[in-house]
């Protein structure tokens, strides 16, 4: 049955009239979503968007079969694409030959076996550019989370990625420019029937943040395309491949594969990381046992890499983190033929809306869906017993187009936060409520302030209004 929100008969849930629907996505489209995810109760949901009508597919039975079961038939093409490809292209983000490609090239180098060979440099980043906070713990200085938590993912990313062919001057100028862009393709999202050949609010901002990050990128392509080399960094795997006609990438190419692999890796770990803060000042008996934890294994540090595995409970904090907050909360697909999902037939041509955010909210499948609870990650069951639903939690995708920096992401994040309470203390400065940013990564809206202190070994309470410490 699909459930016509904004549309004429509805069962199980009330009709809302198209200006109300347009009116909820404008003011909040990732609360909006799940809003008529909930009221669906995990039903097909048909937008009401005027000339516009994609359908709003949240059951886990039903993500499975899109991107998992008959993924082919559901791509990633057409005008919810369109904004993407002024930034990423066509490569690893996008579908067909191009798409099979990149990932072929790719995927050996963030295998876990490989990702695992380069995480004792990635701790000994992470260590030295931590401690740059040390002039802030000195003289009260706060910082900002979203921009602290990019620049320590960059100055990895940029080992993974680049192997320091960028310095760290241009590295550090793609995070804004990302943030610009975040900022600005949303607004293609929630008009994506608008020609392109019409300015709406931030098109020129987005073409600025794309040019800025291809002045970054492209000199860099050209310079390891003239000078190859033999090393493992994805520049330069790039830059030697050859297809079977011996043929070589171009440097669009080579800059489309780079851009979207390092906004992959780089988003969804600065983002989820800038969302922890908050997460923990509002729960301060877990910051105690995220801290304990960290004092036990890691003590006085720095973090290693032969400490990820014992962060258990540190892990279970990020996986509970990302099923509130995914980076990534909107995942549209283009239907190639008819078909039917849950009983609702889908005409050739209609787009499908996933979103992480709310399936991994509704109350079918997850008990206290909007409490922050690490403990559900203690096991794959829930609470009555069962194993959970593989698509009932999916941050980073699934099927053939699942996020290639997962593995790296399960590395670096302990690392981080490891890193940063064994030296530091935080508190969150900005006041409440917290609430989604209009962009296309799920982010906080306006600019989080932390305060940075020196640990002091034997306290790990987290208590207070400054607002309050995440860990005094």
């Amino acid at each position: 049955m699909a459930i016509d929100v904004g549309a004429g008969s509805v069962r199980r849930v009330r009709s809302i009239p198209m200006r109300r629907t347009v009116r909820r996505l404008m003011h909040d489209p990732a609360g909006a979503l799940l809003e008529f995810a909930r009221e669906a109760e995990g039903q097909v949901v048909r937008l009401n968007l005027g000339p516009f009508r994609p359908y709003l597919v949240t059951h886990p039975d039903h993500v499975q079969q899109v991107m998992r079961l008959e993924w082919t038939n559901y791509q990633r093409v057409g005008m919810f694409w369109r904004p993407l490809e002024r930034l990423f292209g066509h490569g690893i983000m996008s579908d067909g030959e191009h798409w099979r490609t990149s990932r072929a090239i790719l995927q050996p180098l963030f295998t876990t076996r490989y990702i695992a060979t380069l995480a004792e440099e990635m701790a000994a980043r992470v260590a030295g550019r931590i401690e740059e906070w040390d002039e802030h713990a000195r003289t009260g200085r706060d910082i900002d989370a979203t921009t602290e938590m990019s620049g320590i993912i960059t100055y990895i990313v940029n080992r993974v990625l680049f192997g320091d062919k960028l310095s760290r001057q241009d590295a550090e100028r793609i995070i804004p420019a990302i943030d610009l862009v975040s900022h600005s393709l949303v607004y293609r999202f929630l008009m994506p029937f608008m020609p392109y050949f019409i300015r709406i609010p931030r098109d020129r901002a987005c073409l600025r943040g794309i040019k800025q990050i291809d002045d970054v990128v492209y000199p860099v392509v050209r310079e390891a395309m003239a000078h190859p080399d033999d090393n493992l960094d994805i520049v330069s795997v790039l830059c030697r491949f050859t297809d079977e006609n011996g043929e070589r990438l171009t440097a669009k190419q080579i800059r489309d594969a780079l851009v979207s692999v390092y906004t992959a890796a780089s988003e969804t770990t600065a983002m989820i990381l800038t969302w922890l803060w908050l997460l923990l000042d509002g729960h301060p008996d877990i910051a105690a046992r995220l801290q304990a934890e960290i004092d036990e294994v890691v003590g006085d540090g720095p973090a290693r890499a032969e400490h990820v595995p014992q962060l258990a409970y540190t892990r279970m904090v990020l996986l509970e983190s990302l099923r509130l907050y995914p980076s990534g909360w909107l995942v549209p697909r283009h239907v190639m033929e008819d078909a039917e999902i849950g009983g609702v037939r889908i005409k050739r041509g209609s787009t499908v809306l996933i979103t992480p955010y709310a399936t991994q909210r509704l109350e079918e499948f997850w008990e206290r869906p909007d409490e922050f609870d690490p403990e559900r990650f203690a096991s794959e069951k829930t609470a009555g017993g069962e194993r959970r639903h593989r698509y009932s939690y999916f941050p980073f995708g699934g099927g053939p187009h699942k996020c290639l920096g997962e593995h790296l992401f399960y590395v670096e994040a302990p690392l981080i936060v490891a890193s940063i309470l064994s030296r530091f203390r935080l508190s969150v400065r900005t006041p409440g409520p917290y609430t989604v940013a209009w962009a296309a990564s799920l982010r906080p809206k306006g600019r989080i302030e932390l305060g940075v202190s020196f640990a002091r070994r034997g306290r790990s309470a987290v208590a207070g209004h400054d607002r309050s410490a995440v860990a005094r």
